[in-house]
């Protein structure tokens, strides 16, 4: 239904990377979502009035909280894709993240809840009424989530929508949640024996647990996580390909909303080259990091030396020591200066996050191991971190 309604409603419906385009998708599927889960709301909610089952009646009103989260996730996409603006230059882009923020805090809210009447009922039971109705409404209400939960996360990876993704994973948690619900009763009309209480705590913690992993996911993007590695190959793919840059470092990814990336990177050249040349290779790199990946870029310059086989060989030997005795430690903007009493040698080292040392550790490891196999050097050592 998204796929044929999207074909005339949304106008260049593949260009993916368009605010626009994210936009309308957005607003669709939050429409059709409201739309659904009022409707799977007001029939399960009748079907736990006849039935008198709070955990259908649980069910419900998880339902309800859902068409809730459909508002703020279509007032989200509506947001972002407002232009930038003085107030706002890098655009509304964050506004999805904090729409699925409050997805994920009414779907805690709503298990919290759950959780507390089932307790209630564990220690209170009632009598369930399972009759074909109440069934038949379960049944069709596993169909529509699962039809939700196929395309929210189809459109959530296309779009890379969080909020989408979010919306997804909450879905398949009604499923989990119903399809127990129904075994719960078919049980029950069987043997006579009454679970509802333990059933709608069992829902409950299907609830939590969605809420959990969607509040996880939303925050992680605005307090600022590193770029995937697939993100972080297709740059240094695109880039290297030019024969122009010799390597690529500190490359540093700024992420202000889906489609809103901005990333700086420092690209090695040949330090002879035509200043004037080297600049236009880099500037049609830029584009076409623009036009492929949808974002902007600035590439930071670093010239080295390919001539002096001196200091090539010292990089390499270094390089390959600290590697050894420091792994995932990288060696990068080498170089090897003439002076007296001793030749200079400057270079800057990376370390990824989680390593077991700290940076001054590793720095004076690296001194240390200098000082005695290369004495006949300066050296001057900047360690920094890696931001991907």
């Amino acid at each position: 239904m998204i796929t044929l309604l999207s074909r005339f409603l949304i106008k260049n419906r593949e260009q993916i990377n368009s605010p626009k385009v994210r936009t309308a998708y957005g607003i669709l599927c939050g429409m059709i979502g409201i739309a659904l889960n009022l409707f799977l709301f007001a029939g399960k909610y009748l079907a736990g009035l006849l039935s008198g089952s709070i955990a259908v009646t649980a069910d419900a009103l998880n339902n309800l909280s859902d068409a809730a989260s459909s508002v703020i996730t279509l007032a989200g996409f509506w947001f972002s894709g407002k232009k930038a603006d003085a107030g706002h230059p890098f655009g509304h882009g964050r506004v999805e993240y904090v729409s699925g923020l409050g997805v994920a805090v009414l779907i805690l809210f709503m298990g919290f809840s759950l959780m507390k009447t089932s307790v209630k009922k564990i220690w209170e039971p009632e009598a369930v009424a399972a009759d074909g109705l109440t069934l038949t409404i379960l049944a069709i209400s596993i169909c529509v989530k699962l039809y939700m939960c196929t395309y929210n996360r189809s459109l959530g990876k296309k779009l890379h929508s969080e909020a989408m993704k979010a919306t997804a994973l909450d879905s398949l948690s009604d499923v989990l949640a119903t399809s127990l619900v129904l075994i719960c009763m078919w049980i029950e009309s069987r043997t006579g024996r009454n679970l509802d209480g333990i059933c709608g705590l069992l829902v409950a913690g299907f609830v939590l647990r969605a809420g959990y992993g969607a509040f996880r996911d939303t925050l992680n993007p605005l307090l600022g996580e590193p770029p995937s590695k697939e993100f972080v190959g297709e740059v240094e793919s695109l880039v290297l390909a030019h024969p122009e840059i010799l390597g690529v470092h500190d490359l540093v990814v700024h992420d202000y909303g889906p489609g809103r990336r901005m990333l700086t990177l420092h690209g090695e050249v040949d330090g002879s080259r035509n200043v004037f040349e080297i600049h236009e290779v880099i500037d049609g790199i830029e584009k076409e990091i623009h036009e492929a990946l949808g974002c902007e870029a600035v590439i930071h310059m670093d010239p080295v030396r390919t001539d002096d086989s001196a200091a090539l060989d010292l990089k390499e030997q270094i390089g390959e020591e600290i590697g050894t005795r420091f792994p995932g430690v990288s060696v990068h903007d080498f170089r090897l200066i003439a002076c007296k009493p001793k030749s200079k040698m400057i270079f800057e080292v990376q370390v990824p996050y989680g390593f077991s040392k700290s940076n001054e550790e590793i720095k004076i490891g690296i001194e240390t191991f200098l000082a005695e196999g290369f004495g006949e050097y300066q050296a001057a050592v900047c360690v920094e971190q890696s931001y991907i």
